[in-house]
This record gives structure tokens, C-alpha cells and sequence, in this order.
């Protein structure tokens, strides 16, 4: 049986990344910072759940702990828990935000995996699939032909720029494994953390992430793509 970890799975993306992956076998983990939440939600999947919050080391262990007790390996880790947060303009975004939002979308990430990684190299095949965005494209965002250009929130765009660095150095690390690590790039989907403005559903975006961490041996691994390819770093 195939296992999978989802933070943030509760809702929006994360919890249609977990279903879709449920529907195709795995034994999905949904990974929720609010542990009655993410009751309710594996509940509703047929699931189990561990509460989750990646910000604090005490409770990435504690997960990871029940992981290795419950199910001894993982196969799957999708780090999708994410926050989106800034000010009106680079120099008049409070420090103390892109703390917090690096907290939870880079040193979250790196927390996440690092705790998870001995029960990834447990696995035949490991992947590791991290959420990331096209608003964090270098190449895209100082491109002013780009539909991304006029955006400029210091961040949350720099918060994926960074967590498209940490997948690349992860997929170094562990280019030698069957470990696989790539991001996804989901889109702009209607969920939580936009308000609903997007106009993708939470379905769709989900579609890459499970892709990605259902790939073959001949799948790619250091990648940043989306539905139709590989998006530009």
C-alpha cells in the first residue's frame, strides 16, 4: 500500500490532493495544524490524519514519531501547507511578515521533509512534491512581457522563489535514491488563501501534485512544472 502525507490537507488544494490520491489507492495522511479539522477532513476521505503544524519542530516530530509507529515508511510527502500574507509594497511590508510567511512556506518545508525523510528512504520509490507557485518565477516576474510582472508582493513571491531553490538542492542531495523531489505549480485557484479569486478550482490545481507524486522511474526529478510543462525558474 502506498502511503501519502499531505500538510495542509484539511482544505482547498491539499484536501483534493489527498482525495484524488485516495481514489487512486493510497493510504492518504492528512496533515492538518488543527487536529479536529483534519479529523473531520480524513474522516470525509476514508483517511487517517495527524495534527501538523509545520512551524513548530515539536509537532513535526511528534507526526513523524506516529508515522513510523502507524505505517513504519512513507512514499509520499506532499508539502502543501502555505500561507499568503504582505504589504502594499516591498519596502512597506513589515519584517515580521516575511518571517512568518517563511516560516511556513520555506523553513516549514525544509522542517517537514527533513523529519520525513528517514521514512522516505524507506520506500522503493520516495517522491516528495512541493507546492510552489508561477509567481515565484525569477525569469517570469522580471520579464515585462509577462503576464506576472505587474505583481510584486516581497513575501510571498520571494517565500516560492526560495522554495523552488529548496527543491532543487533536495533533488541534488538525493540524485543518487529513488527519491524524486520536484515543485508544482497548481496555479491560481480559487481557495482560502486568495479569497476564492481564482479562477482554477482546487481540483485542478490539485491535478499536478498528484501527477508528480505518482511518477514512474523515468519521471523527472529538480523540476518546476505545471499541467503543460516545465515552468521557467
Amino acid at each position: 500500500m502506498t502511503t501519502a502525507l499531505i500538510t495542509g490537507a484539511n482544505k482547498g488544494i491539499g484536501y483534493e490532493i489527498a482525495r484524488q490520491l485516495a481514489s487512486r489507492g493510497a493510504s492518504v495522511i492528512v496533515g492538518a495544524r488543527d487536529a479536529e479539522r483534519g479529523r473531520r477532513a480524513a474522516e470525509a476521505l476514508g483517511a487517517r490524519s495527524v495534527q501538523l503544524d509545520v512551524t513548530s519542530a515539536e509537532s513535526v516530530a511528534s507526526a513523524a514519531k506516529w508515522i513510523d509507529e502507524e505505517f513504519g515508511a512513507l512514499d509520499i510527502l506532499v508539502n502543501n501547507a502555505g500561507i499568503a500574507q504582505g504589504g502594499p509594497t516591498p519596502s512597506r511590508t513589515p519584517l515580521e511578515t516575511t518571517r512568518a510567511v517563511y516560516e511556513t512556506n520555506v523553513f516549514g518545508v525544509i522542517a517537514v521533509t527533513n523529519a520525513m525523510l528517514p521514512l522516505l528512504r524507506r520506500s522503493a520509490a520516495g517522491r516528495i512534491v512541493n507546492m510552489s507557485s508561477e509567481v515565484g518565477s525569477l525569469e517570469m516576474a522580471a520579464d515585462p512581457d509577462s503576464p506576472f510582472y505587474f505583481l510584486n508582493g516581497l513575501s510571498y513571491q520571494s517565500s516560492k522563489t526560495a522554495l523552488n531553490m529548496v527543491t532543487v538542492c533536495y533533488a541534488k542531495e538525493l540524485a543518487e535514491t529513488p527519491i524524486k523531489v520536484n515543485a508544482a505549480n497548481p496555479g491560481y485557484c480559487a481557495t482560502d488563501l486568495n479569497g476564492h479569486t481564482g479562477h482554477r478550482t482546487a481540483e485542478q490545481g490539485a491535478a499536478i501534485a498528484v501527477r508528480l507524486a505518482l511518477l514512474d522511474d523515468t519521471g523527472p526529478t529538480g523540476a518546476f512544472l505545471q499541467d503543460e510543462g516545465a515552468l521557467p525558474w
